[in-house]
C-alpha cells in the first residue's frame, strides 16, 4: 500500500497537478474563469470573455509557431446573478479559478496583472481583469488589443515568465523620448549618462520588429516571444533577474510545466468552446470516521470541537448541512438540513456522534455522504464532502466521486490514517489534510475553520485570527489584534481537555469578559464568549487559568469577519511551492498578505511546520526580494524549507503587526505595459494618463492586526537509505551598483549556508582607484 501511494504521489509531483488547466494535445482545457459577486450582471461580459479568448488563441498559436492554443473554458457567474438560465457549477469554485475578473482595486486600477511570484518556470496563481477592461474599448486600447494582452498574461501564468520592460529603470532601443508635462525633448544626466527621471519613452507605432509579447504586447508588429537568438540579455528586466537572463521561449521549452511536450499537428479549428455555470449555495456533508481506532485519546472529542464551530462559527447561512458517520458501515446522522438560525445550528451540532468503536470503510463513507447530498432533488454535483478519518481502510471509490460532480474535501488523522484519501481530494479539487492528536495542536479547530465559504464574497468568510494550544499548569496569557477592517461576529472559543479554566478577556477599553460571560458545553468541553455588535479595535488580552494541579491541554481560537461590506477585510493565504517532494530540491514557503489586492508589507510573518513524526520547524518569511522572494516589498512573503525527511507535513502561518510599521505598497509587476502613446510619422499621439495611485491611501498605517491560517498539508518521501539533502547557498540575484560621487555602492543579500536560511543584507563601496 505504501509503494502504491508513493507512485500516485510521484505521479501528481511529476504532472504538476491532476486539477487545473491540462494541455490535452496542442489545446489547453480545463481553464476556468470566474466572475467575482461584485461585478454587476451583464450578459455582454460573458460575450466580450468568449471574444477575448477568441482572438486569444490565434494570438497564441501564432506566438507559439503553430503548436499551442485554447480549447476549451468554463465561465463561472456568481449565485447573485440571476437573470440567466445557468447550469449548476460542478467542481468549479472561484478559490481555484485561474482567471478572476473583479472591479479594479486601488493598487492597479484596470490594468491586467497576473499574481505571480515563484521561480523562473512556476505556474501564476491567477490572471485580474476587470470589467472596463472587458467592456470599454477606450480602457482596452491603453494596453493593447484584449486577446494580445490575455496571451502576455497568460505567459506569466503559465509559464511563469516576466516581463521585459522595466518602469522603474527604463531600457529602450527605438522610439522618442520626452518631457512628460511639456513634450519637449529630453534632457540626459551629465553624470549617469541616461534620461532625467521626468522623461517619458514613446514606442514608434510602424516599428518593424516582431519580439517580444513580455514587452510590449500592444504593438500589431509585435507578435512573439523572444528565442534564445532574439533575446537581449543585457536589458535590465524582470526575466533577466530572475531567469538567469533566459529567454521567454527557452524557459517555456526548458523550465515551464509544458517543457519536453511533444508537438502534434494543429487541428482545423481552434475556436474554443465554452461552458457557462453558476455557483449556487453551499451544500456540504461531513463524513467522520467513529471506527473504533477513534476512540484512542482524544479523538472523538476533538472531533467534535472542531465539527461543532463548523458548524456553529464558520458555515454561512442559507448553506445546507448534512452529517454522516460511518465504521465497517456508514449511518445517516442528519439528513441535508438548511442553515436559517440558531435552533438549525445547534440541531446539527447535537447530531454529531459521540462514541467510537468497530471497523472501518471509508469508501462506504464517502458513498453514504454522496447520497445524502443528492437529497436536495438535484443530485451532488457542484456539492462538497469533508471526510475525517484516522484508519488505513482500501479506497476503490474514486470512479463514484469523479462521476458524481462532487468536491471530496479530506482530513487525515494522527500518523497512521491511509494517505490514499489524498486521491479522492485530487481527483475532485478538494483541499488535504493532516492533523495531529491533542487538544494543545488544535489541528482539527484549524482544519474545520479554514473550510469557509469561497464565492468570492470577502464579507461572508470567517477570518481567524489566532489559534494557540499549551499543555500547561497555572496561567496561559495571549493577545489578539482587532483591526479596522473586521470585528463582527467577533468569537473567542477555548478548548479544554478535562476540566473548565477559568477565563479573563479584556478588551481595549478595558471592558472585561468572565468566565460567565461564556457559553459552556461541557460533552464537547468547550467555552464560547461571543461580542455583540462590532468588536472593539485594538488589542483584546486573554488569560486561561488550569485549576488542576496536573497540566491539562488548552486551547484559544479567535475569530471574526469584516466590519462591513464597504471595506474589504486583510486577507492572508499560504501555500507550499507543492505538494510532494522526493527531496530533489528544496521547497519554498509562501503566504500572501493583503486587501482585496493592495499588498500589506513590513509585517511579521512566522510558519510551522509539523511532521506526522513530531518534528516542527519555525521559518520566518520575507519579503525582501532576496533568496526565496522574487519581489521586495508585493505582500507576498517566502522562504525556503530545506528540512526534508520522509513524512507527511502540516503548515501554519501566523502574521502579526504589533509594533505598527506595516503598510500598503505601491508595488507592482507581472502586469500589461501601460502605453501612455505613440510615435506616428514623426509625432507623438499620447493617451490619457494612467489614472494615479494615491500614496495617501495606500502607505497609510494599516493598524495592528492579528491573522492566523492553515496550508493544504505536503508530502515528502526520499529514496530509502538516501540521507536528507543538503542544499547549497541560493543565487544572488538583488546585486545592485549605484554611483555616489566618487564611489560605486554596490548591495546585495548574501545567502544563507542552505539556500536563504540565515542571509544577511551586505553593502560595499568601491572607490576609483580600486579599477586602476
Amino acid at each position: 500500500m505504501a509503494s502504491k501511494a508513493a507512485a500516485v504521489l510521484l505521479l501528481v509531483y511529476l504532472s504538476g497537478s491532476t486539477f487545473g488547466i491540462k494541455l490535452t494535445g496542442n489545446g489547453y482545457t480545463d481553464i476556468l474563469i470566474a466572475i467575482n459577486p461584485e461585478v454587476p450582471e451583464d450578459p455582454v461580459l460573458i460575450t466580450q470573455i468568449k471574444e477575448m479568448f477568441k482572438e486569444a488563441s490565434r494570438h497564441l498559436l501564432n506566438a507559439t509557431k503553430k503548436h499551442l492554443y485554447f480549447k476549451e473554458v468554463a465561465i463561472l457567474v456568481p449565485p447573485n446573478w440571476n437573470k440567466g438560465n445557468y447550469p449548476k457549477a460542478k467542481t468549479e469554485v472561484y478559490d481555484k479559478a485561474n482567471i478572476i475578473i473583479d472591479e479594479p482595486n486601488k493598487l492597479h486600477g484596470d490594468q491586467p496583472y497576473t499574481l505571480q511570484y515563484g521561480e523562473c518556470g512556476s505556474e501564476g496563481r491567477y490572471i485580474h481583469l476587470t470589467p472596463d477592461f472587458m467592456l470599454n474599448d477606450d480602457v482596452s486600447k491603453y494596453y493593447g488589443p484584449r486577446g494580445k494582452v490575455f496571451v502576455h498574461e497568460w505567459a506569466h501564468l503559465r509559464w511563469g515568465v516576466f516581463d521585459e520592460y522595466n518602469e522603474e529603470k527604463p531600457f529602450y532601443l527605438s522610439g522618442k523620448y520626452i518631457h512628460k508635462h511639456d513634450q519637449r525633448d529630453c534632457t540626459t544626466d551629465p553624470v549617469t549618462g541616461l534620461y532625467t527621471e521626468d522623461c517619458v519613452f514613446y514606442p514608434d507605432k510602424q516599428q518593424t520588429t516582431s519580439a517580444s509579447i513580455m514587452y510590449n504586447q500592444g504593438l500589431s508588429a509585435v507578435k512573439e516571444f523572444c528565442t534564445k537568438e532574439t533575446h537581449n540579455t543585457e536589458a535590465p528586466n524582470i526575466q533577466n533577474r530572475l531567469c538567469g537572463n533566459r529567454g521567454v521561449e527557452e524557459v517555456i521549452t526548458s523550465l515551464s510545466v509544458d517543457a519536453g511536450v511533444a508537438v502534434v499537428p494543429t487541428p482545423p479549428s481552434i475556436l474554443p468552446t465554452f461552458t457557462v455555470v453558476q455557483c449556487r449555495q453551499r451544500v456540504v456533508c461531513l463524513v467522520l470516521d467513529v471506527s473504533g481506532s477513534m476512540a484512542a485519546g482524544s479523538r472523538m472529542l476533538n472531533l467534535r470541537q472542531a465539527a461543532t464551530l463548523f458548524i456553529q462559527k464558520i458555515v454561512e447561512d442559507q448553506a445546507y448541512v448534512g452529517i454522516v458517520q460511518f465504521t465497517a458501515t456508514a449511518t445517516i446522522r442528519e439528513p441535508l438540513t438548511l442553515i436559517d438560525g440558531e435552533a438549525s445550528r445547534d440541531k446539527l451540532a447535537g447530531s454529531l456522534p459521540l462514541s467510537a468503536g468497530g471497523g472501518t470503510d471509508i469508501c462506504a463513507g464517502v458513498k453514504k455522504g454522496l447520497e445524502v447530498l443528492g437529497g436536495d432533488g438535484d443530485g451532488a454535483m457542484g456539492d462538497a464532502i469533508i471526510l475525517l478519518t484516522d484508519g488505513e481502510s482500501s479506497i476503490n471509490c474514486q470512479k463514484s466521486v469523479n462521476e458524481s460532480g462532487a468536491t471530496v474535501h479530506t482530513i487525515t488523522l494522527g500518523p497512521n490514517a491511509n494517505i490514499d484519501v489524498k486521491q479522492l481530494s485530487d481527483i475532485s479539487g478538494g483541499k488535504y489534510h493532516n492533523a495531529a492528536d491533542g487538544v494543545d495542536s488544535n489541528d482539527l479547530v484549524d482544519i474545520f475553520t479554514s473550510h469557509t465559504t469561497s464565492d468570492g464574497n470577502l464579507t461572508k468568510q470567517t477570518i481567524q485570527l489566532e489559534s494557540t494550544g499549551l499543555n500547561m499548569i497555572g496561567w496561559f496569557n495571549g493577545s489578539v489584534s482587532i483591526d479596522r477592517t473586521i470585528g463582527n461576529k467577533t468569537s473567542f472559543l477555548v478548548i479544554y481537555e478535562r476540566s473548565p479554566p477559568d477565563i479573563l478577556v479584556l478588551s481595549p477599553f478595558t471592558r472585561t469578559y468572565d468566565t460567565s460571560h461564556f457559553k459552556h458545553d461541557a460533552s464537547a468541553k468547550t467555552l464560547t464568549l461571543d461580542i455583540e455588535g462590532t468588536a472593539e479595535t485594538g488589542k483584546w488580552k486573554y488569560s486561561l487559568l488550569n485549576k488542576e494541579s496536573t497540566a491539562q491541554s488548552m486551547s484559544m481560537t479567535v475569530t471574526s469577519r469584516a466590519v462591513s461590506d464597504a471595506i474589504p477585510p486583510v486577507m492572508v493565504k499560504t501555500h507550499m511551492s507543492q505538494q510532494f517532494s522526493n527531496g530533489s530540491k528544496p521547497m519554498l514557503v509562501y503566504a500572501e498578505v493583503n486587501q482585496k489586492g493592495v499588498p500589506v508589507i513590513l509585517a511579521d510573518v512566522m510558519a510551522t511546520l509539523k511532521s506526522d513524526s513530531g518534528d516542527q520547524y519555525e521559518i520566518q518569511l520575507l519579503d525582501n526580494g532576496a533568496g526565496a522572494d522574487a519581489f521586495r516589498n508585493d505582500g507576498i512573503y517566502s522562504s525556503y524549507f530545506t528540512e526534508l525527511t520522509t513524512g507527511k507535513y502540516s503548515l501554519k502561518v501566523k502574521v502579526h503587526n504589533n509594533d505598527g510599521m506595516a503598510r500598503f505598497s505601491l508595488r507592482r509587476h507581472s502586469g500589461a505595459l501601460y502605453i501612455p502613446g505613440y510615435v506616428v510619422n514623426g509625432q507623438v499621439v499620447m493617451n490619457p494618463p494612467k489614472p494615479p495611485i494615491s500614496e495617501d491611501d495606500l502607505q497609510a498605517d494599516v493598524g495592528s492586526f492579528t491573522r492566523t491560517v492553515i496550508g493544504e498539508s505536503f508530502s515528502v518521501s526520499l529514496p530509502p537509505g538516501v540521507p536528507p539533502p543538503n542544499f547549497p547557498p541560493n543565487k544572488i540575484t538583488d546585486l545592485n551598483a549605484e554611483i555616489e560621487e566618487d564611489k560605486v555602492l554596490l548591495t546585495w543579500t548574501a545567502p544563507g549556508e542552505d539556500m536563504d536560511q540565515a542571509s544577511q543584507q551586505q553593502v560595499v563601496d568601491i572607490f576609483p582607484d580600486f579599477f586602476a
